[in-house]
């Protein structure tokens, strides 16, 4: 099986590299750390026009008819390029809105002119009708929140989370707040059995965390390289070469387990869900692991205020914690039957 990426989808990802690099580039995540919003409209409208919310979405409903492996390579480079805002929230969303016939709002969504909170359910509750109590990601000018759960997603109007309360977050390109639904109706719910979002939400997460995890290979490597102690490079070292080559194994690991599972889900294998795990776990265990080794590589650089590389580890602690907790995903994980 070819995991390599073609010609055209090396196209895709570098079209987004540029519009990330120009655009959302990691510095902004500083400056704009106190701001309502980690993503100016504006500029989220300039992404959405690039398709980036769409890219997997069937042609007739409005998106650009590529595969899952497109939107996992995709999500990769927005892991690696440490970009804020809801683009997991925006891309399920528009999915979910289209599949329901809604095609007017999933244009909204895909267009950037409609935005969409991820609503994660913590504790007892349920999808639907929707209640309980959720943290909302990016919550900042949503319209909408999208509810996710095994048996379905939901499209719920935001006003039925009232005034939610503003969460301080580890990252500070992520916003988060705190919101408490007694029962609603959602405007759109998708079942397990017609479209599986759960586990392409899960998939592309672990896309996103195996960027994150590459990011940080890359940046403590040439740091490795460039870094000089006692006039040599601190990569002649074999406790930091050991280091980065073990932080490139584990993003390797990541990215061929990640690309395994989009694979898995997209031809309904049986084993779908071992392999959606099995990238979650793996694609998290590096990210976290990557970004911490890389601190240790570059030393008591790596804590400051000016490094790129504290950004990476408390992005990928708060992903792996979105939509499964870490321990729930591995105890589920070792319970399934072996891989065909």
């Amino acid at each position: 099986m070819n995991l390599l990426p073609d010609a055209e989808q090396l196209e895709i990802i570098a079209a987004a590299s540029d519009f990330l690099t120009e655009r959302m580039p990691v510095d902004h995540i500083r400056c704009s750390r106190d701001a309502e919003s980690a993503v100016p409209h504006s500029t989220w409208r300039e992404g959405a026009e690039l398709g980036l919310l769409t890219l997997a979405l069937p042609e007739e409903l409005g998106g650009s008819g590529r595969n899952i492996d497109d939107e996992v390579l995709l999500h990769v480079e927005l892991g690696r390029r440490l970009a804020p805002g809801p683009f997991l929230a925006g891309t399920l969303a528009a999915r979910v809105a289209a599949k329901c016939g809604d095609l007017e709002l999933a244009h909204r969504i895909g267009t950037g002119n409609a935005l969409v909170a991820l609503a994660v359910l913590r504790g007892d509750g349920e999808a639907r009708p929707v209640k309980g109590t959720f943290d909302l990601f990016d919550p900042a000018g949503a319209g909408y929140g999208l509810v996710l759960a095994r048996s379905g997603a939901a499209l719920v109007d935001i006003a039925e989370f009232g005034q939610p309360v503003v969460v301080e977050s580890a990252d500070p390109g992520t916003r988060i707040a705190s919101a408490t639904v007694q029962s609603a109706e959602p405007l759109h719910w998708l079942a397990t059995d017609e479209d599986w979002i759960w586990g392409r939400a899960m998939v592309l997460s672990a896309a996103f965390l195996t960027g994150l995890a590459a990011a940080a290979t890359a940046l403590a490597t040439e740091h490795a390289k460039t870094r000089e102690q006692f006039g040599k490079p601190i990569g002649v070292h074999q406790a930091v070469k050991h280091a980065c080559v073990n932080m490139e194994l584990a993003a390797e690991a990541a990215h061929a387990q990640t690309l395994f599972a989009a694979i898995a889900l997209d031809s309904q294998r049986a084993d779908a869900l071992l392999q959606v795990l099995s990238a979650v776990a793996v694609a998290g265990s590096a990210a976290v692991d990557n970004a911490a080794a890389g601190i240790q590589v570059f030393g008591g650089m790596g804590y400051t205020f000016e490094s790129d590389m504290h950004l990476y580890l408390k992005r990928a602690h708060v992903l792996r914690h979105l939509i499964a907790e870490p321990t729930d995903v591995l105890a589920e994980l070792l319970a399934q039957e072996r891989a065909q």
